[in-house]
């Protein structure tokens, strides 16, 4: 079955495509060619931060990923990590 992602699984899952483009066209054999490589996924991301209303909100954004991986921990679930988390303000 194929389904529609919501609006804010659409950006958490472009912002997710944005850092791993990334993370791989920095560490590549020419990080000066990055900004080339990224300016298509941030595009993407940028487009779909503003169509689920998250453009400025990154405590929400974060949240939309978090729920895409199982295995990262909810802060607010366990207070010694979440006083460990650098803060967002």
């Amino acid at each position: 079955m194929t389904s529609t992602p919501t609006p804010e699984l659409a950006a958490a899952q472009a912002c997710l495509r944005l850092l791993h483009t990334a993370r791989a066209a920095l560490s590549g054999p020419s990080p000066a060619a990055a900004a080339s490589l990224l300016a298509g996924p941030m595009a993407e991301a940028d487009e779909a931060l503003r169509r689920a209303g998250l453009t400025g909100n990154e405590a929400e954004l974060l949240d939309r990923i978090y729920d895409l991986g199982a295995d990262h921990p909810d802060p607010l679930a366990c207070p010694a990590s979440a006083s460990s988390a650098p803060s967002i303000s």
